[in-house]
């Protein structure tokens, strides 16, 4: 009987896709009441970081009371830092689009 867990679970000796690890982070990082993560390697074959399989460019949306009071870079960095690991292992470009759930509404 195999033990392969759910595929949104992060544990990466079991083949969990990236997009599965972000959003693990982000969820344990933020508590977003909102979060959106979109692969969008597909527009960037060709591209510098790009790699076969894609997971390498990806857009995010989070809305999350944790960003109340930073502006816009102390936001971005903190998303940067929970998502350290991926951008060490092939997360290659990452946009943003991080709201408060005041500003969301």
């Amino acid at each position: 009987m195999s033990e392969r867990p759910d595929k949104e679970l992060t544990d990466v000796r079991f083949g969990a896709s990236r997009r599965a690890r972000m959003k693990k982070a982000l969820e344990t990082a933020f508590s977003p009441t909102s979060l959106i993560i979109e692969d969008q390697s597909d527009r960037h074959q060709g591209h510098a970081g790009a790699q076969p399989g894609g997971e390498t460019h990806f857009h995010i949306t989070i809305v999350s009371s944790a960003f109340t009071g930073l502006n816009r870079v102390a936001r971005q960095r903190r998303v940067m830092d929970a998502l350290s690991a991926e951008f060490a292992s092939g997360l290659h470009a990452l946009g943003m689009l991080l709201k408060t759930p005041d500003e969301a509404a």
